[in-house]
């Protein structure tokens, strides 16, 4: 984007079930889903103006999501982010639902098997929570790891997708009970 062209930034804050979601578009594309008190939440003055009327489908896939009946998000989405960071995120959402792999076995599928701790470093900075599913990795020995919005709501998320997944385990993931 050029200098003299301008991003329309905007946003909400919608309830969940794990408490407020603040949703950031830029240009019409979600750009960030930010939890209370996430830990790389960005400040409020770059969120835009206040529009929930932006938010119609991320809002119905969420709420569907929450309620088990949604396994796969489809909307359009900017994260903003270094080329390594984006390609951690493409990853991410590769991850089926109600599966989790380690930080080693996501730099494996990024053709990077000797980046785990890069990969968490950008798991970490991961701006659309849930969407891009970072909660659905965990360390090498199988133990809740770091996660943004907190191990609790990390645990919620792996529960509510673990009650919802078919038995059977997809190629390279684990099915987990949490």
């Amino acid at each position: 984007m050029s200098a003299q062209q301008s991003e329309h930034v905007t946003h909400t804050v919608i309830d969940s079930p794990i408490g407020g979601l603040t949703l950031v578009a830029v240009d019409g594309l979600l750009a960030g889903l930010y939890m209370e008190e996430h830990r790389h939440r960005p400040g409020a003055e770059t969120f835009g103006e206040h529009d929930p009327t932006a938010f119609g489908d991320v809002i119905a896939q969420l709420r569907a999501y929450f309620d088990g009946t949604l396994t796969d998000f489809d909307l359009p989405l900017a994260p903003r982010g270094s080329v390594f960071q984006r390609i951690v995120w493409t990853a991410l959402r590769e991850i089926p639902y109600g599966r989790t792999i380690s930080y080693g076995e996501l730099a494996d599928r990024i053709g990077r098997p000797a980046a785990a701790r890069a990969v968490g470093l950008a798991n970490g900075r991961n701006p659309i929570s849930i969407i891009v599913p970072c909660h659905r990795v965990i360390g090498s020995t199988g133990d809740l790891t770091g996660y943004g919005g907190g191990l609790d709501r990390k645990r919620h998320l792996l529960a509510l997708e673990a009650s919802r997944v078919p038995a059977e385990a997809g190629p390279g993931a684990r099915r987990t009970l949490w």
